[in-house]
């Protein structure tokens, strides 16, 4: 039997309007290596002009940014938690993406847990599945 992956169903209208709308994204993950994903992401989002908070309680600093342990500790508001985390830490950011306040909540690639998203779905939350955020934002605004 084959198993499907089920998709947000979100239009390239309403992802550019996520991220038109909404500029700062607390990337859960975040890597000082240059070589991992989350890294080149963040770089990209930083030269596109977003607020970028790392969260990975593995490290002080990522891209000259302080990155914080959790969501919670952000001191600041988030748009957008960005998760670069095995399904299984998923449902964790979740639970800090709804108590902070967050509007979206975004499984990159390989990150997806389905009790997870519909959690996030269920508190009220845009959740965005099986997509690269950089690549929709080079697909929908062009590449550099």
């Amino acid at each position: 039997m084959v198993k499907t992956m089920p998709v947000d169903r979100l239009s390239d209208d309403e992802v550019r309007e996520i991220l038109t709308k909404y500029r700062k994204i607390a990337l859960v993950g975040a890597s000082p290596k240059a070589e991992r994903d989350s890294n080149d992401v963040m770089r990209y989002l930083l030269e596109k002009g977003y607020e970028v908070y790392p969260v990975n309680p593995r490290y002080s600093e990522v891209l000259g940014r302080k990155c914080y342990p959790s969501v919670l500790e952000v001191p600041d508001e988030v748009d957008i938690v960005d998760l670069f985390v095995r399904p299984e830490f998923t449902g964790d950011y979740v639970e800090q993406a709804i108590k902070k306040g967050a509007k979206v909540v975004w499984f990159q690639f390989n990150t997806y847990n389905r009790d997870a998203f519909k959690k996030a779905k269920e508190a009220g939350l845009i959740a965005v599945a099986h997509r690269c955020i950089k690549q929709e934002h080079e697909h929908l605004f062009g590449r550099p």
